[in-house]
């Protein structure tokens, strides 16, 4: 599988503008340089994080030290309209995929970044009305003039990304994936993807802080025995998956960071890895 991303995690934008720490572009510039540094140069956005204020606060950071845009890569993503932009009469939230919005949802994420590429491109929720070769012409036009580096989806099940596979070089779908969502590691759809070639990014690693008194019981006792904290343990079962998936951390707090960096190497034999799961799903497997 050729990997969109070789390193231990991704981090997530969609909270940018939630930590006051990182409200200036001088502050934000230090911990992405930081970042760098430690080995974590890839970074999660969509158009609709922060209402568009996640990628211009970014963009304004990249500002202070050009030279760091080579150090990093940058994913973008795009289709949800939120209610508040639909400019009909229903102001209803929705998905599009026509060519043309798509073309200006990557424009505008190119200026608010102040890049001229995205190193990847996801569309962010299956529309049921995506026109397939609408999406194949728009998106092979903006691959064609280097607008974007290479493509993906989000959110999709195994027929969206094998349909748009004959038509695009599809090479990630990022999924909700995490011990509190695991069904996509029971029903086949990794291994589908790993066999596709589609390499997984797991979005809410950590199940949004979800995870249930059993689990973090279980977490506890795993990581105690290995030396590990629970948030290591949990990040360690994800990457035991098919194609070992790349979580996408949603903390920007530089303790989460450096606490998962930390971890990176934990690994889980397979009776560890079981008796997670069964904290989890709440019963041992048939």
């Amino acid at each position: 599988m050729n990997k969109v991303v070789e390193q231990p995690l991704l981090l997530g934008m969609m909270r940018l503008m939630q930590y006051p720490e990182l409200a200036q572009p001088q502050a934000l510039l230090g911990f992405l340089e930081r970042c760098v540094e430690r080995g974590l140069s890839g970074f999660d956005h969509a158009d609709i994080y922060g209402g568009g204020d996640c990628e211009a606060h970014f963009g304004a950071a990249l500002k202070l030290q050009p030279a760091l845009r080579e150090q990093v890569q940058l994913i973008g993503k795009a289709d949800i309209v939120p209610a508040a932009q639909d400019s009909s009469r229903w102001q209803v939230k929705h998905y599009n995929t026509r060519a043309d919005y798509l073309t200006q949802a990557v424009e505008g994420s190119l200026k608010r970044l102040g890049v001229e590429r995205l190193d990847g491109f996801l569309l962010h929720r299956p529309d049921p009305l995506l026109r397939v070769d609408e999406v194949a012409r728009a998106l092979d036009d903006l691959v064609g003039s280097g607008k974007i580096g290479w493509l993906g989806v989000s959110n999709a099940e195994l027929l969206h990304c094998q349909t748009l596979a004959r038509e695009l070089p599809l090479r990630c779908n990022q999924i909700e994936l995490s011990l509190q969502a695991q069904d996509a590691a029971w029903d086949g759809r990794l291994h589908a993807m790993e066999s596709e070639g589609v390499h997984v990014l797991a979005w809410s690693p950590m199940g949004g802080g979800r995870f249930g008194p059993e689990l973090l019981r279980a977490l506890d006792e795993v990581g105690a025995a290995l030396n590990a904290t629970a948030n290591q343990v949990a990040l360690a079962w994800l990457r035991k998956l098919p194609g070992k998936p790349v979580p996408i951390l949603g903390s920007l707090r530089w303790e989460r960071i450096e606490e998962a960096l930390l971890g990176a190497e934990l690994q889980l034999d397979t009776q560890t890895w079981f008796y997670l799961a069964q904290a989890a799903r709440g019963h041992e497997v048939a």
